[in-house]
């Protein structure tokens, strides 16, 4: 049995991705309150494997994510894309009609203005997360409440689903990171097939720092798929890049990395892993 650290209570988006990962697998899901809790109990456990959202295709890049991964030892070991379909739940019994308060995590009530404001004067009430408001209302069995929260929840929370799709972007995909120190990542990772990483470095203060870097990992056939930039606390108009990079030669990647050290500081893979494609099979 694997044990996984999420954030988020039991049924939230990040069970659901660990769950989609290991398929078939035996999980035993580890809730954390916040990120940095996940890093926490990994200290306790060098067993113990984690998921982590670190980018959403409409709210962009989960900064603070960066952060942690920087600054604690556990390795990217893979990647999981989930869409995010949001549902309305409530007590069995509920209809429509009878919600007057809708609660949830407020990312997740952005996500479905368009569906709320079809709820004519209903209450608007900010959750923690969005598994943890479904846990509430069936705990104190809260009539005329309802949840945005997965299906997964629902069900895991004996709650009625009054309706389904509600979010307001059908393209609302959040990326997760499967992350677990060196010593568990041939349980983790799914095959020997690698062909992206992740980095992060600090640039020279200087014109022309960052085009020199791409043009070595251009010149050696690497890709750069996503580049995000951080300030450096206590080092003003100083910044730090994370990078994600796809390869097809992984001779030739670690030929790159060899190349822009002379270029760089503080140079730290973060991971390497293979790319989880994007799924097509959307719902318009």
């Amino acid at each position: 049995m694997k044990r996984v650290a999420i954030q988020g209570g039991p049924g939230a988006y990040h069970e659901q991705a660990a769950r989609e990962y290991f398929k078939d697998e035996e999980l035993e899901i580890v809730p954390c309150n916040t990120f940095r809790n996940i890093f926490e109990e990994a200290v306790k456990d060098p067993r113990l494997i984690a998921v982590m959202a670190i980018e959403n295709t409409i709210a962009g890049g989960l900064l603070p994510n960066h952060d942690l991964l920087k600054l604690h030892d556990l390795q990217i070991a893979g990647e999981h894309k989930l869409r995010i379909s949001h549902t309305l739940a409530a007590l069995p019994g509920s209809k429509l009609s009878d919600i007057k308060e809708v609660m949830s995590h407020p990312m997740a009530l952005m996500q479905c203005e368009d569906f709320i404001d079809t709820l004519p004067g209903v209450k608007i009430v900010e959750h923690e997360d969005t598994a943890l408001a479904a846990k509430d209302i069936s705990d104190k069995e809260m009539h005329g409440s309802a949840a945005i929260c997965s299906a997964l929840a629902a069900e895991m929370y004996g709650l009625e689903i009054l309706a389904e799709g509600i979010e307001t972007n059908k393209r609302n995909f959040t990326r997760f990171l499967i992350l677990a120190q060196d010593n568990m990542l041939k349980y983790v990772q799914k095959d020997n097939h690698i062909n992206k990483s992740s980095l992060v470095f600090v640039l020279p203060h200087k014109e022309g720092s960052l085009s020199q870097v791409l043009s070595v990992l251009s010149f050696y056939d690497v890709n750069l798929t996503r580049i995000q930039s951080l300030p450096i606390i206590g080092r003003e108009w100083e910044y730090q890049f994370y990078i994600d990079l796809i390869f097809e030669d992984y001779n030739r990647y670690k030929q790159s990395i060899d190349a822009i050290i002379p270029l760089v500081s503080d140079l730290k893979i973060l991971g390497e892993y293979r790319e989880e494609k994007h799924k097509k099979d959307i719902q318009e």
